[in-house]
């Protein structure tokens, strides 16, 4: 095998002292097999790589001449020292590549599949879950309609600190270390906030929960495009988003078959309530433990060991995907080839500072150095920004500020319907009678009524206007969207209602009297079971129509390239959205949402692999967690922008969105073409 490695004709590189790689075939018989990278680095007798250049230690200072080496003579040394850095990289990711190839894909890369999808179907969890309590938190929580937004809009800003956060530190400490820690911050704060009470301490959860589950997507599909053959890399990354689309489905699944059961809850006293919307929080962190479970199996990339100079823990994970997936074919005499692999040169290693330094000045050095080189990754995120930015903005502040505007535009219709159905009484005297049965979207005007007894019953959608109420009795009341506008009570009693005197509008009370109020807040809003249920199932088809558009994308993703899938699921998204403005029913108009998300997806699944194959290795993560920081920044913006239209135009919202999609479709071909390439 050729290409810098292999038993026969091998080729194995060595660092001489000034730095560079020569053929010497005497490094195996000198360093027992072991790589350049960890010459001269053993345990005994480490040293400093950047030695070699002239680069100072830590302890030197950042300024000043070196062993006599002027200022201007160390900035060529580390110029000369990135060139050769970046030399190395173009040589690993040749021989990487040839790698794979002899690795084949299968067992190995399938197991990974399913343990990688649990991490990307929590992140799809994780978007719906606050949607779908908030008709039910908004009763235990007392939530006016700016906590509610607020409360909305959370998760995605924790989501944003986490795509930036996690994603930095991915590239210098391993996808699969940081992807543990920020799946174990989401489970543990997704658990926490099924049990708080008030509303700012389950704000701060949600919000530390999005912040964990926003590393999700951005090491997800570094780490698994590194354990792909470039011929395999754009469908299998692709099958991969299908479990976002998952994630959706268990989401809406859960929520249809646990919140509206009111009756799964318990209390202690009034102080502590776990009513059945908490129980489907806590089933939706099940998918996020699942994955950490499952991703304490896994090793780390060999990929993020290689470029970090760690030869020999890279290869022993090539071998094993190698050994994993020859056995499941039933080859298993096949011997993995390779002996040497190429490591980078490295540039950032830790300064020993001695055995006195106290340990809390230890860590503050080695922070503050992970500070810097996530930084500086950042930094040098310049290469293809400005178009991949702007076409991962446009699509994000299209599709989700659709996405959240569609189901509160389908509540307006549904109270518009509502309110068409609404009887009117007009000048009604009513005497003597008890009313025991469910009051329901009626407006009384001019009404008079003596001694009567409203008892044991719900009033739903009531208005009462200029009426009188005279020796009247209320008792056990319950309602919603329930007003007396300029009424006058004379000794009427209302005993443990709900009636409190805001929903009494410039009304007087004559002799009358409150006693024994119901606790908890009583809402102004439209609420029907019917409604959640209508939610959810919307929620539950519009995720479930993604499956075609993934399909289809996964099986030409290789075949058509990842700039014509782009820019052509842009232009069908953008006139399948369009049309949106054509729907003049329910029905209608969620048939074209679920054909906008089909065949959006593409869209998406296509950015995803240009990411993972337009940035090198030491800084994918960083990259892909600075653009899905973007991607969140953006909905958040596309979500305020939308819902602020709802009743009172659709099209101002669907053209934005078509105009964006549109605008997405010619920048896409600002970027270049991946497809057939190796992994940087």
């Amino acid at each position: 095998m050729d290409d810098g490695y292999g038993r026969d004709g091998r080729q194995d590189f060595i660092r001489d002292g000034d730095g560079y790689y020569r053929n010497d075939s005497r490094a195996n018989d000198d360093e027992g097999g072991h790589s350049d990278s960890t010459e001269g680095h053993d345990e005994d007798d480490e040293i400093y790589e950047g030695e070699y250049q002239g680069i100072p230690r830590a302890e030197s200072g950042k300024t000043g001449p070196v062993d006599g080496i002027a200022p201007q003579a160390q900035i060529r040394d580390l110029a000369q020292f990135e060139a050769e850095r970046r030399k190395d990289q173009e040589e690993l990711a040749q021989q990487y590549e040839t790698i794979l190839q002899e690795c084949g894909h299968g067992k190995f890369q399938w197991t990974l599949y399913f343990v990688l999808g649990l991490a990307l179907m929590a992140d799809g969890v994780e978007i719906f879950v606050v949607g779908f309590v908030l008709p039910s938190a908004e009763k235990d929580m007392c939530l006016s309609e700016e906590s509610k937004g607020m409360l909305g809009l959370i998760v995605y800003l924790g989501m944003m600190v986490g795509a930036f956060l996690w994603g930095g530190l991915a590239d210098r400490i391993g996808r699969r270390q940081t992807l543990l820690i920020s799946l174990s911050i989401n489970s543990v704060f997704a658990f926490f906030s099924s049990f708080v009470q008030g509303y700012s301490s389950f704000l701060l959860c949600r919000l530390l929960s999005g912040v964990g589950i926003g590393g999700s997507i951005p090491i997800v599909f570094s780490y698994y495009s590194e354990f792909l053959a470039q011929e395999k890399r754009g469908e299998h990354l692709s099958w991969l988003c299908m479990f976002w689309m998952i994630g959706g489905i268990y989401a809406s699944a859960m929520a249809w078959a646990i919140i509206p059961h009111y009756g799964w809850s318990f209390q202690m006293g009034s102080a502590y309530q776990f009513h059945s919307w908490r129980v489907f929080v806590l089933v939706c962190a099940f998918p996020s433990v699942a994955a950490i479970s499952a991703l304490t199996t896994m090793p780390e990339s060999p990929r993020f060991f290689l470029e970090n100079g760690k030869h020999d823990e890279a290869w022993m994970i090539l071998k094993q995907v190698h050994d994993t997936n020859m056995r499941a074919k039933g080859y298993p005499e096949r011997v993995f080839s390779v002996t040497t692999i190429k490591t980078v040169k490295q540039m950032d290693e830790l300064v020993d500072m001695g055995e006195g330094t106290a340990w809390h000045q230890r860590w503050r050095m080695k922070l503050a150095d992970l500070f810097n080189q996530v930084t500086y990754s950042t930094l040098t995120l310049h290469h293809h920004d400005p178009y991949i930015c702007l076409n991962i903005s446009l699509l994000s502040l299209s599709y989700y500020g659709l996405t959240v505007w569609f189901p509160d535009m389908i509540k307006y219709l549904q109270k518009q319907e509502y309110s068409s159905r609404t009887k009117v009484f007009i000048k009604e005297k009513v005497e003597h009678v008890t009313f025991n049965f469910t009051l329901e979207n009626q407006v009384h005007r001019n009404g008079e009524y003596f001694n009567n007894k409203f008892m044991n019953l719900k009033m739903k959608s009531m208005v009462f206007e200029d009426s009188l109420f005279e020796e009247c009795y209320f008792e056990d009341i319950t309602s919603s969207n329930t007003f007396f506008k300029n009424c006058t009570f004379i000794a009427t009693l209302f005993y443990n209602t709900d009636l409190f005197k805001y929903r009494l509008i410039n009304s007087k009370l004559v002799n009358s009297t409150f006693l024994h109020n119901k606790e908890g807040c009583m809402l102004s809003d439209f609420s029907d079971e019917n409604s959640a249920y209508m939610i959810y199932f919307v929620s539950f088809l519009g995720t479930l129509a993604v499956l075609p558009g993934n399909i289809v994308s996964a099986l030409l993703m290789d075949k058509i390239g990842r700039l014509r899938m782009l820019a052509g699921s842009s232009v069908i998204s953008c006139v399948s959205c369009f049309f949106l403005s054509f729907g003049n029913s329910e029905s209608a108009m969620i048939a074209l949402l679920c054909l906008f998300g089909g065949i959006s997806i593409a869209s998406w699944n296509a950015l995803d692999v240009l990411t993972v194959e337009l940035y090198p290795s030491d800084k994918r993560c960083t990259a892909f967690g600075f653009l899905n920081a973007l991607c969140k920044l953006a909905a958040v913006l596309g979500i305020s922008i939308f819902t602020s239209f709802v009743g009172i135009t659709k099209a101002v919202p669907i053209l934005f969105a078509s105009g964006a999609l549109a605008a997405g479709s010619f920048l896409a071909f600002k970027l270049p073409e991946t497809r057939g390439q190796v992994l940087q």
